[in-house]
């Protein structure tokens, strides 16, 4: 049995196994020591935070703000699908965060053209791969079309090396030729050819957790429960539908694309007058944190609006780095810094708007 998810079933279909009946969720805490002593982080689930009525404001001025920002992103990604992949092709959306992205480029493309593709969303996991079961199924479904991935945003890059090397093994193992490339709604980490924006700035799907993604949790890959044959897997929280934002937040978004026409096709033209290829300038500026602060683990520091995000929401928050003259834009980020009381501190060298540091288990002050 397959998570259903609250987004309408036209609107994507998640092909992962439900573990909706098992408790395996464990503390920020807990979480936290098990994965610095090398539990992998899919094996387990965060507890879904309960964000405050302060934040919860937070979100919504957010999406008042940046409902047009997004919207004509969206449009400038499904113009480039279209034309790169034509209608002959299946939209994958990476479990989570990608799910919301996909469902509005869908929506834009059904609004643009009158087209309805396929859309799923699927597991990837870092360290671990994208679910071959889940290939297995679109192809089947699909046996003549291309496959197109999606994801809300790049952060360091981890997620576009997994997918490209992940791709790369699955075309050997089953003499096939998809495309590795990763559409993405902003690319603050200059890791993808395929994007909307490369400005980091606050996709507002990114400020919470089940309750914006369909009241699916993050993917699961435990072999405790999940078969070798079976989906990865994930849980529904039918308990939280009376929060559920889902569906409100991608209405909210897909009102705009009416009237964002001359803007998409604008930021369209810029996108490819302006491109370059993805020269991995995140990972530098992670590089020089990585340094500054003297982290040995790379994935202690999570780059970006969106996983700072994360960070302050279901990890242990050691430090909170922000570029000068983004805090106006980062109201959630302080605010969830203080309510946790992070330190928050001015860092000038790098290309993101702010970065989360987890605290390392050695370094507790």
């Amino acid at each position: 049995m397959t998570v259903t998810g609250s987004y309408p079933k036209e609107d994507v279909t998640f092909l992962l196994k439900d573990l909706s009946d098992l408790s395996i969720e464990k503390s920020t805490a807990e979480r936290e020591e098990a994965i610095q002593n090398g539990v992998h982080y899919s094996q387990m689930l965060p507890i879904e935070y309960e964000p405050t009525k302060e934040y919860l404001q937070l979100f919504y001025d957010s999406l008042e703000t940046n409902k047009r920002r997004v919207a004509i992103a969206a449009g400038v990604v499904a113009e480039q699908i279209v034309e790169r992949r034509g209608f002959d092709t299946v939209l994958c959306s990476l479990a989570r965060a990608g799910t919301p992205i996909g469902v509005l480029i869908k929506r834009y493309i059904e609004f643009k053209y009158d087209c309805s593709l396929p859309h799923y969303s699927i597991s990837i996991i870092r360290d671990r791969g994208i679910d071959h079961n889940a290939l297995q199924y679109i192809e089947n479904a699909h046996p003549h079309a291309s496959l197109t991935f999606i994801d809300g945003w790049t952060g360091k890059g981890a997620i576009t090396k997994q997918l490209t090397s992940s791709i790369e093994r699955y075309n050997q193992t089953f003499h096939t030729q998809h495309s590795a490339e990763l559409a993405v709604l902003a690319d603050p980490g200059y890791c993808s050819s395929l994007y909307g924006t490369r400005e980091d700035f606050i996709i507002p799907s990114a400020c919470l957790n089940s309750t914006i993604s369909g009241l699916v949790s993050r993917s699961v890959l435990n072999r405790e429960w999940i078969k070798r044959d079976e989906f990865h897997g994930a849980k529904y929280y039918a308990e939280l539908k009376e929060k559920d934002l889902s569906n409100f937040y991608i209405e909210t978004i897909s009102e705009q694309f009416k009237n964002t026409r001359t803007e998409v096709n604008e930021l369209l033209g810029q996108v490819k007058e302006s491109y370059t290829a993805p020269n991995w300038e995140g990972l530098r500026s992670i590089q020089r944190i990585q340094e500054h602060y003297s982290i040995d683990n790379i994935n202690l520091i999570k780059p970006g609006v969106g996983e700072t995000t994360r960070v302050l929401l279901r990890r242990v928050p050691w430090k909170i780095l922000i570029k000068p003259g983004t805090e106006s834009e980062l109201q959630h980020i302080l605010l969830l810094a203080e309510d946790r009381g992070v330190p928050v501190i001015e860092f000038k060298d790098m290309s993101y708007a702010c970065c989360g540091l987890i605290q390392p288990m050695e370094k507790k002050e």
